[in-house]
């Protein structure tokens, strides 16, 4: 079951599943509704049994293109059938819910939360491509996963979950989380003020949307990484460290007590992590190209610079406070983006605003759904009044 299937991780997963049709059946397709004409595209070629649509007035558009789809591959009508169309806000989590064997969250942001709750809920396994949720919710979504439910998707922490096969968990000392710098890598606080959105987008090694890209700008991508790296391996956050590779091709690297490394490497290409994540504990063959020894390679490692770039222990410390913060850290960003976005907030004044909004919130020590919705609704509101 894929969940944002016409985004990025969606239509990268497609092409794995694509190239691997023995292995891999399509059971369910959902997303927003924003490109109903490559939702149905993708309905057509992979034939789910149900489709979900986040856009309760999609499914008359939905239906349109589905039809004007097939007719442009030559299909007659009755050679085709459609699938179940389930619309509304509560549509991707209800089909989330629906019986498969593995549940592809590749929805962007915290809306991705309740379909997180659902696939666990329902016993499949999650491969985790939408972060957010894990760390908006925290220990609600660990309470309701089942020791190894969650495999990782994101590059980094599929990297880590490979490397920590080396060894046992006590002999873990530290995780190393990589960072391509993103597009200001080596730039000083003070050369960061004039930056503009055109700049921030122009990512150097993925290509990925708006919202993450300009986390990547801004390294709140990274500190969104390492509360999810606490999470999902339950190491303390002093034992987490961010280091800058430029190249991306380490993707991460866990540091055993004995003074050895492993490092996972391969080049920069998605499809690697969500192929392992669809087949985890086993690898797909042939799921993007290795890396090519036959030639040489100059891999450069630098520390962080978190005075330029101070998301990262912003993180730190939101991920220590726990409760309802990382929801609060989370949605304070978002708005803060669009804000960018919107030329309403400069590049530097993202953190900076994110920072005031967690200073100004008065956390929730229990946490429940209810809590992390509220505390989603006042981190949005409080951020579009400072960003106004």
């Amino acid at each position: 079951m894929l969940l944002g299937s016409t985004g990025s991780i969606g239509t990268q997963a497609l092409d794995v599943i694509r190239r691997n049709p023995d292995r891999f059946r399509v059971a369910a397709l959902a997303a927003g509704g924003g490109n109903v004409g490559l939702l149905a595209a993708q309905a057509l070629e992979f034939a789910p049994d149900v489709v979900a649509v986040a856009r309760a007035t999609a499914a008359q558009d939905l239906q349109l293109a589905f039809y004007a789809e097939a007719q442009k591959h030559g299909y007659a009508t009755g050679d085709y059938r459609i699938p179940k169309i389930v619309t509304g806000p509560e549509a991707v989590a209800e089909v989330a819910a629906w019986p498969c064997d593995v549940v592809l969250n590749g929805v962007t942001g915290a809306l991705g939360l309740a379909s997180t709750l659902a696939a666990l809920d329902a016993g499949s396994t999650l491969a985790l491509a939408n972060k957010e949720s894990l760390i908006v919710g925290g220990p609600l979504v660990k309470a309701r996963a089942r020791p190894g439910q969650i495999v990782p998707v994101d590059s980094e922490h599929s990297a880590l979950a490979q490397c920590l096969r080396g060894g046992s968990a006590d002999e873990v000392r530290r995780l190393v989380v990589t960072a391509s710098g993103g597009p200001f890598r080596g730039r000083s606080r003070a050369e960061l003020t004039d930056v503009t959105v055109e700049q921030a987008m122009a990512h150097p090694t993925w290509d990925m949307g708006p919202v993450i890209t300009i986390n990547s700008a801004t390294l709140v991508n990274k500190g969104l990484e390492v509360i999810e790296a606490h999470l999902l391996f339950d190491l303390p956050f002093d034992r987490i460290v961010v280091v800058v590779h430029p190249q991306s091709v380490i993707h991460s690297m866990v540091e055993f007590t004995d003074g050895s490394t492993l490092a996972q490497a391969s080049p920069p290409d998605m499809r690697l992590p969500i192929a392992l994540g669809l087949a985890w504990p086993d690898r797909v063959a042939d799921a993007a190209p290795g890396v090519d020894w036959t030639r040489a390679h100059t891999w450069e490692l630098f520390p962080l610079d978190e005075e330029a770039f101070p998301a990262v222990a912003l993180a730190r410390h939101v991920g220590s406070l726990g409760g309802t913060y990382p929801a609060v850290f989370n949605a304070a960003n978002e708005e803060c983006v669009d804000a960018f976005r919107a030329g309403r907030l400069p590049f530097l004044g993202i953190v900076d605003t994110v920072a005031r909004v967690v200073e100004d919130h008065d956390g929730a020590a229990a946490l429940t759904l209810e809590d992390v919705l509220s505390a989603d609704d006042w981190a949005r509101r409080r951020a579009r009044e400072l960003t106004a």
